[in-house]
């Protein structure tokens, strides 16, 4: 403790008695932070501090409440600014009155700090308030204890975890709106959330406000930022109105944080959720996703960690997620409170009949005060005109949510008034009702000035000032709320500034204008968005701009356009949802798009033929083969029954429809009709045309699937050196057709080759795209496979989990590429032993694909051979046996005797049946299978080979031990000389051990 003598008796002070100094620092809730720091500041030389918050009751005396301040011992600091005088708020000259009597009568016992520049009451003088404003740390401590008359320790006590000066902010502070100096009560609710979260068990750290819109969730979770700001070292604000920019928000963490990652949005989602859960760079951090009111796809956004996470929402499903903190409507003394702070010429009385007459809901309180206060108009003349709606240009609305009726004419009211005051405020506020409400970005009328404004418009992109003028007026009548968005630091200009409207604001402002205006907006507005279109959705670097634009197609009007500017743009944002592989939403919009142009578009005119190629890809990429089929074959029928050819348009969607038909399982048919395609394609546009390159690589695809590996090896090395000359090495198809040469490689048996170009393959993916991207995990799969069976002894398993984590994390574990996945990892995991697990993925695997294409399915029917797999591994054999032969069959009756599935299944069936004693029948059908394997894949073909070691193992069974011995030892030297002498296969073979085929999924 730091020593301070007194004079006493008997010399007390020459022997250096010590006195324990105690201070009761008293603080209105807004200067917590303060309060905090004045306090720890006060321990670490020494000395005892207790904090209490203070707000006392306007119906006690003052005197009274000051005196109970004095039941403690030592000093009384008050903590001041002009708004410590408005608690309460006390009649006119109260507090000047018990200044100048009560506490000038116990002076000795009241001291004050001072954080404000503003002038305070005159009486305030008796305090000798000490100034802390504008002051570094260290001389706002030296003034603190030089105010209350304490010594300084040489070495102040170490503190396990300071709390940071209030003038600093935390390391990371991200687009937190700016503090609301007018911020009511709320005292107990911020104290409860602080508590809350610091209670919380590590990694379960969140709540959600919870109420209805104009309740003031989005302010509460602003001021708890605030006011306990300290407590963090990064604080991060996320408007999660729309999920694409929740999203992209959420990422941008990654580049604050300076974290290693992609530009792609679900690779930095990731990279941030790591760092926060490992608490590096910053263990102390808060996130607030604000207006999260969907809670899909929680999981992949809401982090865990040491941190604290706040959401505010109107979805009782929160409930199921995070704690729950229920926001209700302000309590009676806040609700009068604040109506009276903000116009101090109401009485109590009528405070009370306002608040009533607004059921305390914050946000039309807010309205009121902020008009009675600018007004001076009297409260019963006020209360009249709401009553009686004379200034209502409504009748009769609803606009739900519980939100008092008498609002909509304090709404009207106001907007009346700034028609009168600052009618370019209402240009600005009625222009805002055509973008969606949340976050607008205003900023594209000045950064696309050449846009075709309508002329009662065109001063927003010309004048300057008047544009200043009229947001300082609505953000000053809390209507709007002022957002910039940029690097930390730098300075926005007009161009790039936004603002966001509150839900309820954007839903009363727009039933109060009129339609001819909300039209003309929302044409002003739907060309903006068109000039703000970067052109390129294939771009990755554009993909945060379409997240941007996108929640602004609907309420705009741009879905229903019939301009061709507008209507581009609209494709272009949705295709950047298929490119940047956010299915679900692009699928969505798609669907919007076509019931917008169903009305005023032909189905056969570009725009709806684009619409469709672009929603019949998406399908596919969900997985719902037959809607996508369907689709096409349906816009194929009425192409082919126009009086007018459209050969182009044929060949599209043709091509399209063999997606669907190779991905249903129908190779042959998907075949000829891709053939028929890159024929026409060539003939039309030219061998380098990019439609001609995308049907080269399709071709190549369905090569693959029925199994003609060294034609669809060829295809695809052309493919690529023409994607290459063409489009350059980094292009996404380009990155697409590198991965199909590896593919390719891979399934020829050239394991080597194929890893060797896999892995750059996968390094410029994750360049370009970024790690989490659906073409680079489809990379990074390809790169797990070509490493498991090039055959090192690198244990691939631990990456083999990390991928299939990722893929559940991104496609969820029912979609096809993670059920590929997860077969590939069972298969690894029953050659490694886990038979456990690997029954269990084997089944969910085996169901998913049974459900989603249906038990005839080449791939539903070829994951009989891992199940059985699984099951001979555990000594169930005849089941096993089972499973093979039912494999055998149906892949034969589908594919052919020829094709390397068929073939792989009868090497499985051969062995089965020698297991469980039928010798010739495995000598015939081994026999058989190295025949045609030899034909189909070539003498040298690890399949082949394998075909040719199970023969001999067979003929041995037989007794027939020369041809055996021929057999296998022909089959060793080419297995050394193809795959080398380590390879698992040479020695596993040169064991004996009997080989096997598993079967790998792929749809195309």
């Amino acid at each position: 403790m730091a020593e301070k003598r007194r004079p006493g008796v008997d010399g007390a002070a020459d022997r250096g008695v010590v006195a324990t100094e105690h201070t009761l620092v008293v603080f209105p809730g807004y200067h917590r932070s303060w309060a905090a720091w004045i306090a720890q500041c006060l321990e670490r030389h020494g000395h005892r501090a207790t904090q209490q918050r203070w707000d006392p009751p306007r119906e006690v005396p003052l005197e009274d409440s000051l005196g109970d301040l004095l039941l403690s011992s030592g000093r009384v600091l008050l903590v001041l600014n002009d708004w410590f005088f408005e608690l309460g708020p006390r009649p006119a000259g109260e507090w000047n009155d018990v200044l100048r009597g009560f506490v000038a009568a116990h002076a000795d016992r009241f001291a004050a700090v001072n954080l404000t520049n503003r002038p305070l009451l005159p009486a305030t003088a008796v305090l000798e308030p000490a100034s802390l404003w504008g002051l570094s740390e260290e001389a706002a401590e030296e003034r603190l204890l030089s105010r209350l008359g304490l010594e300084r320790r040489r070495t102040p006590r170490d503190i396990p975890t300071p709390l940071r000066y209030p003038e600093t902010r935390a390391e990371v502070w991200g687009e937190v709106p700016r503090r609301n100096p007018r911020f009511t009560g709320r005292d107990d609710l911020l104290t409860d959330l602080h508590q809350r979260l610091s209670d919380a068990e590590r990694g379960a750290s969140a709540c959600a406000l919870l109420g209805m819109s104009g309740i003031g969730k989005t302010q509460l979770a602003a001021e708890y930022a605030h006011r306990f700001s300290s407590d963090y070292d990064m604080v991060w604000w996320i408007n999660s109105d729309d999920r694409n920019i929740q999203r992209d928000r959420f990422g941008e963490l990654a580049v604050e944080l300076g974290l290693r990652s992609g530009s792609e949005p679900g690779e930095r989602i990731r990279a941030v959720r790591d760092a926060l859960r490992r608490g590096d760079p910053h263990s102390r951090w808060l996130l607030i996703f604000d207006g999260w009111d969907d809670t899909e796809g929680i999981n992949t956004l809401l982090p865990q960690g040491p941190g604290h996470v706040l959401v505010t929402s109107r979805n009782r499903g929160w409930s199921e997620h995070t704690e729950i903190l229920e926001i209700p409507a302000f309590l009676r003394a806040e609700s009068t409170g604040y109506l009276m702070r903000r116009a101090p010429h109401i009485t109590s009385d009528q405070a009370d009949e306002v608040a009533v007459e607004f059921g305390d809901v914050p946000l039309p309180l807010v309205q009121a005060a902020s008009w009675l206060g600018e007004s001076g108009m009297e409260v019963p003349e006020y209360l009249r005109m709401v009553r009686e709606r004379k200034l209502s240009t409504v009748d009769e609305p609803a606009i739900g949510e519980g939100f008092p009726q008498s609002s909509m004419t304090s709404w009207s009211i106001l907007l009346n008034r700034l028609r009168r005051s600052q009618p370019q405020a209402i240009d600005v506020l009625s222009l805002c009702t055509s973008f969606a409400p949340g976050r607008i970005p205003l900023g594209l009328i000045r950064a696309y000035p050449q846009a075709e404004l309508p002329e009662d418009l065109r001063w927003m992109a010309t004048d300057l000032p008047a544009w200043t003028r009229a947001l300082d007026t609505l953000v000053n009548y809390s209507v709007l709320t002022r957002e910039t968005r940029g690097p930390a630091g730098a300075e926005m200009g007009p161009h790039q500034e936004s603002v966001h409207m509150h839900r309820l604001v954007h839903d009363v402002v727009s039933k109060l204008t009129s339609e001819d205006s909300r039209a003309i907006h929302r044409r002003a507005v739907r060309t903006l968005l068109a000039e703000a279109d970067p052109g390129n959705p294939v771009d990755s670097r554009n993909w945060p701009r379409y997240a941007e634009l996108l929640p602004h197609l609907e309420p705009s009007g741009a879905l229903a356009s019939t301009q061709p500017r507008i209507q581009a743009a609209v494709l272009n944002c949705l295709r950047s949802c298929f490119r940047s592989g956010e299915y679900k939403g692009a699928l969505g919009l798609a669907q919007k798009i076509r019931d917008h142009w169903s009305r005023s578009v032909e189905p056969l005119a570009q725009p709806m033929l684009d619409l469709t190629t672009q929603e019949s890809n998406t399908l596919r990429a969900m997985g719902r083969f037959r809607d996508a089929q369907e689709l096409d074959r349906g816009v194929l029928e009425r192409l082919q029954a126009a009086p007018q050819d459209n050969v182009l348009g044929e060949l599209n969607t043709k091509s399209a429809m063999a997606s669907s038909q190779r991905s249903l399982g129908r190779y042959e048919e998907a075949y000829e009709l891709q053939q028929e395609v890159l024929d026409g394609t060539a003939r039309l546009l030219g061998q380098e045309a990019v439609p001609t390159l995308t049907a080269r690589h399709n071709l190549g695809v369905g090569l693959r699937l029925l199994g003609r590996y060294a034609e669809a090896y060829e295809f695809d090395l052309e493919t690529l050196s023409r994607r290459e000359s063409v489009l350059r090495a980094r292009h996404i198809n380009t990155l697409n057709s590198a991965n199909a040469v590896a593919h390719s490689l891979r399934l020829l048996g050239r394991y080597r080759d194929a890893l060797a170009r896999q892995e750059p393959v996968v390094r410029l993916h994750v360049q370009v795209l970024g790690p989490l991207h659906p073409q680079t995990l489809g990379a990074r799969a390809q790169l797990a496979m070509c490493r498991r069976r090039e055959g090192s002894h690198q244990d691939v398993g631990p990456s083999m989990a990390s991928l299939l984590e990722q893929l559940v994390q991104v496609y969820g574990r029912e979609n096809h590429r993670t059920l590929s996945f997860l077969t590939n990892y069972s298969n690894y995991l029953r050659e490694h032993g886990d038979l456990n697990q690997a029954r269990d993925l084997i089944a969910e695997a085996e169901g998913g694909y049974r459900a989603l294409l249906g038990p005839a399915h080449p791939v539903a029917t070829g994951m009989l051979a891992n199940t059985g797999l699984v099951m001979q591994a555990s000594g169930e054999r005849a089941e096993a046996m089972s499973m093979f032969e039912s494999a055998l069959a149906g892949l034969t009756a589908t594919l052919g005797p020829d094709h390397p599935w068929v073939l792989g299944c009868a090497l499985n069936a051969a062995s089965a049946r020698n297991l469980n004693g039928r010798i010739a029948d495995a000598v015939d059908l081994s026999r058989d299978t190295l025949r045609r394997a030899r034909h189909s894949l070539g003498e040298e073909h690890p399949l082949t080979l394998s075909c040719q070691v199970a023969l001999s193992a067979d003929l041995r069974a037989a007794r027939e031990q020369e041809e055996a011995g021929k057999l296998e030892e022909d089959g060793l030297l080419s297995l050394t000389r193809t795959l080398g002498a380590q390879h698992p296969h040479t020695i596993s073979a040169r064991q004996r051990t009997r080989p096997y085929w598993d079967f790998e999924p792929y749809l195309g």
